[in-house]
């Protein structure tokens, strides 16, 4: 009898064990397609903003006066 419950002492152990080790599989696969979505964000953003201020000095040129958008003295009035 007291065989019989050591044998299914280690199999719950065995199988804690083994949810334990998907858990933390799945979290790391979890944290890695966030990293690779926060690196594929700032790259959208990254070129949003490139074509924002490719237009917006495109934009200047045409209406004859050039502008800097990266300096912001012009809003600390």
């Amino acid at each position: 009898m007291a065989n019989q419950r050591n044998n299914q002492h280690n199999d719950n152990s065995i199988s804690q064990s083994i949810k334990n080790t998907a858990g933390s599989a799945f979290e790391t696969v979890h944290n890695a397609l966030e990293a690779t979505e926060n690196a594929a964000m700032k790259t959208v953003d990254a070129a949003s903003n490139a074509v924002s201020n490719l237009t917006e000095n495109r934009s200047a040129q045409k209406d004859g006066f050039r502008y800097d958008y990266n300096d912001a003295s012009d809003f600390n009035d």
